[in-house]
């Protein structure tokens, strides 16, 4: 028996076997680019190794300088050595204010000392001059041996400057009478006809402390407070002219 084949048959069986064909050439060039790619990835890879250089290594900033024909800025030092010098010098630096504190509390306490030892005040506040010094009449037929503030009786006396109380009770006619030895000076200053006295011999008084209260004991014709002044060089002098000395003035 003979078989036959339409024409319609045999052109989808030759269009197969073409198909199939084709499948086959790409499968073949795909097996032989496999192995292509990875000689060219070794290739790639030998040439890369051979072709680039290391990294170069790390040049300080100094060197850089060197070798770029600039000079140098000085050499470059670690976290750890600036950190040590900036506590050494922090240090030293705070030493030296501390010196310097020091050293100006000293300067000012002497010059306070200095100031305390010569300030005078006046004795007395609220007054009237009643009697200068020298003055003669009646009263003071030699003439009068001290300078008389009068004013109410019971008004603050205070030592006119610093100084140490080597006398201080009742004194006849000068009645109740603190005297005073200067530290500054080699004056000796005394207040007479006080009502009260609140120091006594030996203390230390400085300027504007109170040392008693005017009065009239003694001999006296109203309240008021009598001052001398003497030195052990000059004797007796005008205790006025010693206030004026002093920049202090009636």
């Amino acid at each position: 028996m003979t078989s036959s084949t339409s024409p319609s048959g045999a052109r989808r069986a030759g269009g197969t076997r073409a198909r199939r064909k084709a499948r086959r050439s790409r499968g073949s060039r795909g097996r032989a680019l496999v192995p292509a790619v990875g000689v060219l990835a070794l290739v790639v890879a030998v040439w890369g190794s051979t072709s680039f250089e290391e990294p170069s290594p790390f040049v300080p900033p100094s060197d850089q300088r060197a070798l770029l024909g600039q000079p140098d800025a000085g050499p470059v030092t670690s976290r750890s050595l600036d950190r040590q010098a900036l506590e050494e010098q922090t240090q030293a630096q705070a030493d030296q204010l501390l010196r310097a504190q020091e050293e100006v509390r000293a300067s000012s306490q002497v010059q306070a000392d200095a100031l305390k030892a010569h300030q005078w005040v006046l004795p007395v506040t609220g007054y009237r001059v009643s009697g200068r010094y020298g003055t003669t009449n009646s009263l003071w037929s030699s003439g009068h041996g001290g300078l008389d503030l009068a004013g109410p009786s019971g008004s603050t006396i205070v030592s006119v400057a610093a100084g140490t109380v080597t006398f201080a009770g009742y004194a006849g006619s000068c009645g109740n009478m603190t005297q005073i030895q200067l530290d500054a000076d080699d004056v000796v200053i005394k207040y007479c006809h006080q009502s009260r006295i609140t120091v006594q011999p030996g203390q230390q008084v400085q300027a504007g402390e109170v040392v008693g209260y005017t009065g009239s004991t003694g001999r006296s014709t109203g309240p008021h407070l009598h001052v001398e002044v003497s030195s052990g060089t000059s004797g007796s002098g005008d205790p006025e002219a010693y206030l004026n000395e002093h920049n202090v003035y009636l």
